[in-house]
This record gives C-alpha cells, structure tokens and sequence, in this order.
C-alpha cells in the first residue's frame, strides 16, 4: 500500500529545504514564491507559520526571511541522539556477541518513545515508536528525578488503567538502587506493546482500549524486585533495561538486553551487570555524566 502524501506538508518541507540549501542566505516573499514556483497567499501562509514558531525570522526592515533559532535546537537535539545511538551501538554489539540476543537503545523524542538502534537477532526496528504515556514508558523515567517520573504518571494513560502508585515508587527505589530493571512480560503484555507501537490513544477503537487495560492493570507488577530472585531459581524474564546520562546528570537513553526465557537469579545479576557497565561506557563516551546517587 503507498502511503498517502500530503501536499500542504510537502510545501512546507519544500520551503524549509529551500533555506537549508541556500545556506543562510534571506529572500523576500516575492522572491521565495517565485523560486518555489508557489502562489504568493500560500507562501505567505508557511512563511507566517514557520516564523510564528521559530523555525523562521522575518527582518522587519528589509521584510525578508531567514532560518530561526528552533531549528539551531531541534538540530542539537538531532546531532546528539545521532551521535550517542552510534556509540551506544558499540556497546550493544558487544552484549549481543557475548549473550546472543537482541540489544536496543531508545530515547523519548518529544511526545514518542524512538528506537534508535538495535543489534542481534530479531532485530526491533529502528525508527519504532511508541506514545510515551502510562502504561508505556516507566524505564524512561525510573532514573530520572522524581519531578520527572509524576509528570509521567499524570499523562493520560493510553487504556483504561488502575495503578499500585505505591508500589509504583518501591519499583522505582529499587531499580535506581539497583541501576537496572527486570521485567516480566506475559505474551499478552508483548502483544500490548505491537499494538500501541505508533498508533495514538485516540485511534484506538473503545473496547480495545478496556481490553488492552485488563491485560496490564498494574505497571509495577510486571517488574521483579530483589526480594522476587533467588540465585538458584528460575524466574521468567522479558528484558533488562539499564540507563545512559547526559552531561547534566538526567537520564538520557534506555539499554535494553531481551532474554524472553526463565533464567536463575544469579544469571539474572551476572546480565545485569553487563547491561550496567555498558550503560556507563556509552554515558562516559558521550561526556554524560552519571550522578552519584538516585535522583
């Protein structure tokens, strides 16, 4: 199926490219519409916006546009998730040779959970995004601060859902004491995760959405905590998922390490600790800096 195109869209990237290309240079209206071979009121309308939004500056004087200041920030943004994913693909190369099992490092990219590598088998498809919103997205903010970790639980949940907030936060002592998380997903739980994989809460048909919250009542339940593992016992685990920081101390990326089978406590710790250590190889790498104590 091709994708449909949206033509207003493609005008506004047209016009956007247009100025990336001429490298800084400013033109007037007149000028741009005839470059662009577009109608003056409809470039009128996207310069408008785009100045409206910071994207870009229009000189009061010589009444001609150039590229603004949102795109200096949204281009630093760009520049650093591409540089860290790269070095944190080193490192999940490593993992993946040594346990044999898919690797992957993702970020929260505006209102989106984003995949930004993935090595081994099976591979996640890099791009994959998720809303980041209960019950999607508490290892994005275990890590961080407290401030952070409330504003993510007051977002509207994407389904129905009733949450142990306390046992939330006992999750979320144990695993900043710990330095990584252990998950359990039931296969109803993977599934809730290809369902929700870049689809909006909205588009969501009513009685999915109350299924989907049955199946995942409570978050906190489907982690581990140390008083659960036992060296020598079995325990059924999804995934590992340890943090990366930034230069101010804030969680930036989430490592994960998918294991999908039962293995023992001890075995549990040994993965663990990987995950950590390579975690901490992709902070220093990237001039993070990872704090002394939980937030």
């Amino acid at each position: 199926m091709v994708a449909r195109r949206s033509a207003p869209t493609q005008r506004v990237v047209q016009v956007l490219d247009f100025f990336v290309e001429q490298r800084g240079k400013r033109f007037g209206l007149s000028e741009l519409a005839r470059e662009l071979d577009l109608a003056k009121p409809t470039c009128l309308g996207i310069l408008t916006e785009l100045s409206a939004g910071g994207y870009l500056v229009r000189d009061a004087h010589t009444r001609t546009y150039g590229l603004g200041p949102a795109l200096i920030a949204a281009g630093r943004v760009a520049q650093d998730s591409f540089a860290i994913s790269a070095i944190a693909r080193v490192e999940l190369e490593k993992l993946t040779a040594e346990y044999r099992t898919t690797c992957t490092a993702s970020a929260v990219v505006g209102e989106q959970i984003t995949v930004l590598e993935s090595t081994g088998p099976g591979m996640v498809k890099v791009g994959a995004s998720y809303l980041f919103a209960p019950p999607v997205g508490l290892m994005y903010v275990l890590w961080d601060s407290d401030a952070a970790f409330d504003a993510w639980l007051a977002k509207p949940s994407t389904v129905p859902l009733q949450q142990d907030v306390a046992r939330l936060r006992q999750v979320v002592a144990e695993c900043r004491e710990r330095g990584y998380l252990v998950e359990s997903l039931t296969g109803a739980g993977r599934r809730l995760y290809s369902l929700l994989a870049g689809v909006a809460a909205r588009d969501l048909p009513e009685e999915v959405r109350e299924l989907v919250g049955e199946l995942v009542t409570s978050l906190g339940e489907r982690v581990h905590l140390g008083t659960d593992l036992r060296p020598r016992k079995e325990h059924p685990v999804s995934l590992l998922a340890a943090p990366t920081y930034g230069g101010d101390g804030h969680q930036s990326m989430v490592l994960t390490m998918y294991v999908g089978t039962a293995i023992t406590g001890a075995e549990i710790t040994r993965r663990g600790a990987a995950l950590v250590a390579a975690a901490d190889a992709v902070t220093a790498a990237s001039g993070g800096r990872k704090p002394e104590s939980p937030h």
